[in-house]
């Protein structure tokens, strides 16, 4: 039975003294009471129907009721729910766990569990989508004495609100990084807090229980370094192999700060910013400073740095030190051992290294160096934890530089996609400066040719890898891995939809299906190997891929392991691992053939390599996969080749000249470089007026450049920091909540402005936060526009006939849109625009935290979308030259 409104009302907002005091005369008189305080009862609202990685399109049932926050507790309250018995249910109440508070903090457990559901046979009929909901909770934070600032984690939360103000993003993986900075009056403050159970981050075994843990912190320095997040190489052999590091600081303070510098506390020490300007950290602001270590003499266990700031308050008390500290770890050579490099953004990761063996020492006629083995880890795991860094010990005389990336986070930010593989690249790319560093007198490196292998995400990203860079992939090895996220935990259980709405959420991960790309498999040596008892990743992902490979006339290796869950202490050096280890990468493997039949299937152009030296660089439709049928014979030099969906391509490192080339049942006339043998040359063919003729690919053309293709996700694709600019009242804490998101879930670095960056100051891509009629206007040309001469302004959309059409209606103050577009110095522009600033919160939700939401290239919502998803929403592609695609959704 329920309690009464009045008990909750004494439960929840009258202190609770024995709160604070417990039950323990002797603490009756405590020296240091708590400076705050979370409440014991909580109120609950659910389970409500959710969809896998759905909620960041609103699809909360309670926003057609005006939303968690505005509603008042009522005993007769009842909200229809679809998971609930008689279809209906109330308010409930639940008492935390594990209350702790003291002088400057204050922890508190959450656990949410219906057991009046029979989540059991939910679950027999529908799978694991069955065992996830949402729901709200509500407490309170009780501020003691005077104002505070407060730092709050929300490990496990999507989405809260303070005191009726929403931050969407939270810190649902639990990683810590960036957690909101709040000045709080004393007094009660109501904290909302939004869950969302995820049967990949929270597990499909067992009662389908919601765990959170929120703890509050008291700050009293402006400017904090996070002494957890202090970045530096490991020393290797009495040298630095990389000079890169950094800090992580987080303003606490209400005014800005600018670091202006760094220095060292001994003479065998020196440390300098990589940014020659000032580095601004605004008020909330989570951001990482890189600097450019070196070192001289015998390297001690920790050396203290000190950034130099000053604040940008009127009572400026001049420059500051903050002090941290950095722990060096000495190795050798050989040994697995951490090594920082650059990421593209400009952010610093690390990887760990292990050079071959120094029993790799000849290599066979015309082999100048050795391979690169990739080791990819799952998702929650760190590469210098000891289970990844050390996972291949048992096979110590393999003769290629094993490098265990970490994808910059414990999920490798997007599951080894866009920004994750981008550091495995990065992690590459950086071993010839290793290589430099050490002095190293071994075996030098291939950059180009790698053995890529995984273990549960990292298997699902060794499919990633060898479906879109099959040309450098010698072999591969996915173990235990999935196929993609939408075969792991199905999406049968978003919200109703228009199939076309459907298709296009789908056809936008169209380039993370592997099963879809399966044949770009063909030809590469593959082990697959899974436990029969995987409870975590069902043996089903590997023994589908292996039915899939097989109908694309290629045949993996696969080996089911009787009796072996998801993981256990050998998993990447069984006997079979291990012979295949071997059988690829000794000095007497076999170059791999060239591909004379074969067909390649690209979903994005922007990550997706060559395959027998042909690249897709454009698609007709970027809703469509394109495909590539390619026939060619050795003898005779003839090459035959049919598209599907494919604008233009590139034919580049030819194993052997191209004599004769038909395309589509054209034929070409080949250069003569490409005719006597140049088989290093590339040459570019587009499809014009219905014929195909080499050219030179431009965007003098107004041709998409590949990087900026693949979705809103093509923002990741930063060649430096993301300018965060935000324009018109109240959008700095949009612009904030992107910057923290971006940082948590992806550890990006954000400079936050009031106006952006003139060409040429900074590289990186810019992220607009408008509202009203204070959006920057695009060049006359895009298809996509807001018309800010209407009060309110309103969208304006040209479609895939050149029709001008106005999107919102009677709703235009609801009206709200986040695409990207280019801008006229190269960058990339994500644009996150609403007529108003509730509007504007509600394109925000859609800018990239996790993975697996599906979001196209423009999203358009006029506020039906907080109750009813994606059916509230216009949606769609650019195609090849920014104009709306044919696949498109606009209504």
């Amino acid at each position: 039975m329920r309690h009464s409104l009045l008990r909750f009302a004494v439960l929840l907002f009258a202190f609770n003294f024995s709160s604070v005091y417990g039950q323990n005369p002797s603490l009756m008189f405590p020296i240091q009471p708590p400076s705050m305080e979370f409440s014991r009862t909580w109120l609950l609202l659910g389970p409500f129907q959710i969809g896998t990685r759905e909620a960041a399109w609103g699809a909360d049932p309670l926003e057609y009721y005006g939303g968690f926050t505005g509603i008042t507790p009522n005993d007769n309250a009842t909200f229809p729910s679809s998971l609930a018995p008689n279809g209906f249910l109330g308010w409930s109440s639940i008492d935390a766990k594990g209350l702790e508070n003291n002088s400057s903090t204050s922890k508190v457990s959450i656990h949410v569990h219906f057991p009046g559901i029979d989540w059991a046979f939910l679950q027999s009929i529908y799978g694991w989508a069955a065992l996830q909901y949402q729901a709200w909770v509500r407490g309170e934070l009780v501020i003691h004495g005077g104002p505070q600032a407060v730092v709050l984690y929300t490990d496990g939360v999507l989405e809260c609100s303070v005191d009726g103000i929403r931050h969407f993003g939270g810190d649902f993986y639990s990683f810590r990084k960036a957690p909101l900075v709040l000045n709080l009056d004393s007094g009660r403050h109501v904290l909302d807090l939004r869950l969302v159970r995820d049967v990949r981050a929270m597990g499909g075994i067992g009662d389908p229980t919601i765990e959170v843990h929120l703890e509050a912190k008291t700050v009293t320095t402006q400017l904090e370094a996070d002494l957890e997040r202090v970045l530096v190489s490991d020393v290797v052999d009495g040298r630095l192999p990389s000079p890169y590091g950094s800090v992580v600081v987080r303003n606490h303070g209400e005014s800005w700060i600018d670091i202006v510098g760094i220095s060292t506390l001994d003479v065998e020490t020196d440390a300098k910013l990589l940014s020659n300007m000032s580095i601004g950290i605004a008020p909330g602001q989570t951001r990482p400073v890189a600097f450019r270590l070196s070192i001289n003499g015998a390297a001690p266990t920790a050396r203290t740095i000190a950034l130099q700031y000053k604040s940008k308050a009127q009572t400026d008390p001049g420059i500051v030190h903050l002090e941290f500290i950095i722990k060096l770890t000495e190795r050798s050579a050989y040994e697995p051992h951490k090594v920082t490099h650059l990421h593209p953004s400009g952010i610093v990761s690390y990887a760990i290294l292990r050079p071959p063996s120094p029993n790799c020492t000849a290599l066979p006629e015309g082999k100048a160096a050795a391979p690169v083995l990739l080791q990819l880890h799952g998702a929650g795991l760190e590469a210098d934890s000891t289970p990844v860094a050390h996972a291949l010990d048992p096979v110590p005389d393999i003769c290629a530089w094993v490098i265990f990336p970490t994808g910059v986070t414990p999920w490798s930010s997007d599951d080894w996609h866009t920004w994750g593989f981008s550091d495995v690249e990065a992690a590459i790319t950086n071993i010839p400066s290793w290589i430099d560093a050490t002095g190293w007198s071994g075996i030098g490196v291939d950059v180009d040719r790698w053995f890529v292998s995984g273990h549960s995400n990292g298997g699902q990203g060794t499919w990633y890898t060898l479906t879109h860079w099959p040309d450098k992939v010698l072999a591969a090895a996915p173990v235990s891995g999935y196929l993609s996220i939408h075969s792991y935990v199905p999406y049968q259980f978003w919200l109703p939809m228009d199939p076309h709405r459907r298709a296009i959420i789908e056809a936008s991960a169209n380039s993370f299906r592997h099963e879809l790309l399966a044949s770009n498999g063909k030809g590469i040596p593959i082990l697959q190997q899974h436990g029969d008892q995987d409870d975590n990743v069902p043996a089903y992902h590997s023994r589908f891929m292996h039915h899939l490979l097989e109908q694309a006339g290629w045949r993996s290796t696969y080996n089911e392991l009787a009796g072996k869950g998801h993981w256990f202490d050998g998993v990447m050096t069984t006997e079979a691992l291990k012979d295949f280890y071997r059988e690829h990468l000794t000095p007497s493997s076999p170059s791999p053939e060239a591909m004379l039949d074969f067909e390649l299937v690209v979903a994005n152009p922007g990550d997706t390599g060559s395959k027998g030296g042909v690249r897709v660089t454009h698609l007709k439709d970027a809703g469509r996969l394109g495909k590539m049928f390619v026939n060619a014979d050795r003898n005779t030099g003839s090459w035959v080749v049919r598209t599907d969906n494919v604008l233009a391509f590139e034919m580049e490192k030819m194993l052997f000249p191209v004599v004769d080339l038909v395309v589509d049942g054209q034929r070409i006339v080949v250069p003569s470089s490409a005719k006597n043998g140049e088989v290093h040359s590339t040459v570019a063919l587009q499809r014009r007026a219905g014929l195909w003729d080499f050219a030179a690919l431009s965007r003098s053309d107004g041709l998409r450049r590949p990087d900026h293709m693949g979705g809103i996700h093509a923002i990741l694709r930063s060649k430096g920091r993301f300018e965060v600019v935000h324009h018109g009242p109240e959008t700095f804490r949009i612009a904030l909540q992107i910057s923290r998101n971006l940082h948590q879930y992806y550890a990006a670095d954000t400079e936050i402005s009031s106006r952006a960056s003139r060409g040429g100051e900074a590289d990186g891509n810019i992220i607009t936060v408008a509202v009203g009629h204070h959006l920057p206007e695009s060049h006359d040309e895009f298809p996509l526009q807001v018309n800010i001469k209407t009060s309110p302004p309103h969208l304006m959309v040209r479609d895939e006939e050149g029709r001008w059409r106005e999107y919102g209606g009677r709703n235009r103050e609801l009206c709200s849109a986040i695409f990207i577009r280019p801008t006229a110095v190269g960058k990339l522009e994500l644009v996150v625009w609403g007529a108003s600033l509730p509007a504007l919160e509600d394109a925000a939700r859609l800018a990239p935290t996790t993975t697996g939401v599906g979001q196209p290239d423009f999203i358009l919502l006029d506020g039906r979308s907080r109750w009813s998803g994606v059916e509230g929403a216009s949606l769609g592609f650019f195609d090849s030259y920014w104009n709306v695609s044919g696949s498109s959704l606009v209504s």
